[in-house]
Order: C-alpha cells, then structure tokens, then sequence
C-alpha cells in the first residue's frame, strides 16, 4: 500500500506500451502502478514514476519487485510459470494466477484443455518432425504450424503449402539448434474464415465479469492492423454466443483481469484461436470508445474493485494501429502535427518506443456513426504516421 494516499500499489511485470497505458489509467484512481523493465528505455519506463530495472525470468527480482505490492499483474506473458508459483507460495498475490496464465502461454496446453472442455479450436496435433506434418495435412494444404511458447505478431507462425516447406520449416530450426527434447510445434488446418473476431471481458476475484462489444480484428503478416467496434455485420447472437463463451473460459480457467478471447468466424461456428490474459491490442479503442478502458477495468479486477460500465461512446469505433515505416521515425513529428490539424477528431497514442520496419509504435482511434468512413479514416491516419504517405481523399 502507497503510505502517501493509503491506496494499492499494483505491480506490472513488463513495461511495454500496454503497461504505459495501464499507467495513463491508473493516474484517475490515484493508484500507484510500479512496472518491472528490461531497459529504462521501455515504453513505460519513460513515464512511470516507480521503475525496476531487472529480469522478469529472475525469481530474486521478482520477489523483490513484488515487495510492497498490494498485487502482481502482467503486461506480457513470459514469465515462468514455477517461479510465479514459488512467488505465490511465498505469500505474492500474482493475478492471473500461474495454473490460468499458463494457457496464454503455452498452446498445447490451451488445445489441450479447450478440447477437453468441449470448446471448438481448429483440427489440431503436436508435430516433431516434418514427417508429422505431412500425415496432418494428409494431401491438404495450406496448414499452419505455431510455436507452443513466445510466439507473437506473427512471428513463431508458419504458412506451409506442402511437404517440402515443411522440411524447410524444420531443417532451420535444427540449424538454429532451437530443437530440443520434446515438441515446439503443433500444427493446425488454415481455416477457412469469414472473419476474425476477439471478445474482450474482464473478470474480478469476487466473480464480477464485465463484457465490451465483440469486435472485428484484420490481420496482415500477422499482425493485428485493424479494429472494428462493434464487429460489422455480425448478428446478435453471434456477439453474444463469443461474450458467454468468453466468460465460460474465464470461469473455467479462473482468470482474474482482462482476457482476451481470439476467434474464427467461419459462419456455421466460433472456433478459439489464441488466449491473452492481458490489455490486448483488440481492446485499444476502449480508451476512447468505451465508458470504462480496458486498462482500467484491468486494474479495477486484480484490485477486486467494482467493475466500471463498458458501454461505448459512439456506435462505431476504429483503430489502426500505427506501424513502423521503412524509414523510423524519420519526420514524425512533422506528420503528427499535420495530422492532428487536418483531423482534429482523431485521438493519436503514440508510444514512445523506437521505430523499425513492421513495430507497432501506436495507434489511432476515431469515433462516429459510419463504420466505413470511420475505418477510411483511420487507416489513412496509422499509414500517413508511418510512411508520409499523403491523406489524399
């Protein structure tokens, strides 16, 4: 507990752009967040007051990061999960627990207890060799191979079109001795969508679940470009069938905090594809766009805090996500400020990280009526912040 105003100190492992914005949020409730950086550097190292410079895969670190926090929370999911539970042995309330981060972090894992559960995840197998994926794909390709742990933005994330990229896939990982005992990959059927789509709920300790509108996410590389709010064209019991399936997940896997739920949308069912127990990318335009941000009803839920309204602001909401261009940061300043005088109505979060082809270093949220002209205008905004290309109509 802060000894100044009497309220909690929440820790955040990690000081990326999700803790920067977890930070933003915490200022309103008067709370104290203390991030654990790898560089004073981090994103949100640059703005928080209370930094600890150290090593999140460090059990000495984090006990004493943890020291005089009310809670311990994440901004990323790399931590190891023994020496979270060694920390929660020790008396650390660690929120997520341990047991439910471990399916964020480890995708065998998480096929193995959704399908357990009785959830929909794409036709799936734990892969060793190229041999095994051949029999997966068993003549039918395109499959997708993914990483169990670290994977993220597309990398860890394979397109294999048949058996020889196959071989390919597996020979360099062998050349870069990344293959040790036991399987790294699985592999999964590249499913055929009509869209991709994330339901963003938050869930406190006292069992209180709060839902945002599902939301439409585009992907390209990899990486998450776009974000539609409310997702367009998708009927109500469609939305509402992802929200309770997301709660169902919540409860079942007891997370505490925001989760993330990434789903397939193939138009007969929802199938789950990725887990976040986190802020996601996907619920950035809450900020704007939502009574109650993601990043506060984060740090509402560790706290076991009421949970705040999440209605949203506007009938439609758009972000894009601002990408590193070929050339940095090379005149950002100069585009900012044009932006924000030909577009006045439109809300610029930059993140103070370093810019290089591909990273997201920010993003735009616009808010209205017309999804169409809403998402125009917002994609053209991330691609003038990243290249200088003209906002030409």
């Amino acid at each position: 507990m802060d000894v100044r105003t009497g309220l909690p100190v929440v820790g955040m492992v990690g000081a990326g752009q999700l803790a920067r914005m977890t930070h933003q949020a915490s200022i309103a409730l008067g709370l104290s967040l203390r991030v654990l950086a790898t560089s004073r550097d981090d994103a949100a190292a640059l703005v928080a007051a209370d930094v600890t410079v150290g090593d999140h895969r460090s059990y000495d670190t984090l006990l004493a990061f943890a020291e005089g926090c009310d809670v311990l929370t994440f901004d990323h999911e790399h931590v190891p999960g023994d020496l979270l539970s060694e920390l929660v042995s020790s008396g650390v309330v660690v929120l997520p627990g341990p047991d439910a981060l471990l399916h964020a972090q480890d995708k065998q894992v998480l096929r193995e207890r959704l399908s357990a559960l009785g959830f929909a995840v794409p036709r799936w197998s734990v892969v060793t060799t190229a041999q095994d994926v051949v029999g997966f794909a068993d003549g039918t390709w395109p499959v997708v191979a993914k990483a169990v742990r670290g994977g993220y933005d597309g990398r860890g994330v394979w397109f294999l079109a048949d058996a020889e990229q196959a071989r390919e896939l597996f020979d360099a990982r062998q050349a870069a001795a990344r293959v040790v005992t036991g399987a790294h990959l699985i592999v999964e059927e590249r499913v055929p969508l009509v869209r991709e789509l994330s339901a963003v709920i938050a869930r406190s300790p006292y069992g209180q679940v709060a839902t945002w509108p599902v939301v439409e996410t585009v992907q390209r590389d990899g990486i998450c470009v776009e974000v539609l709010a409310p997702a367009p064209g998708v009927g109500a019991d469609t939305a509402i069938a992802a929200q309770h399936l997301a709660i169902r997940i919540a409860q079942a896997f007891d997370v505490v905090g925001v989760l993330a739920v990434e789903l397939f949308d193939t138009g007969r069912e929802l199938l789950v594809n990725e887990l976040a127990m986190r802020p996601h990318n996907s619920g950035h335009w809450t900020i704007e766009g939502s009574r109650t941000s993601q990043f506060e009803q984060h740090l509402r839920a560790v706290l076991d805090y009421p949970l705040g309204a999440t209605a949203p602001t506007a009938p439609a909401i758009a972000m894009a996500n601002v990408l590193g261009g070929p050339d940095g940061a090379t005149g950002i300043d100069g585009r900012l400020h044009h932006l924000l005088a030909l577009d006045p109505g439109i809300k610029v979060h930059l993140y103070g990280k370093s810019s290089r082809p591909g990273r997201k270093i920010g993003h735009v949220t616009v808010a209205g009526t017309d999804v169409v002209a809403l998402r125009d205008r917002a994609t053209r905004a991330a691609s003038f912040l990243s290249t200088g290309k003209e906002l030409a109509e």
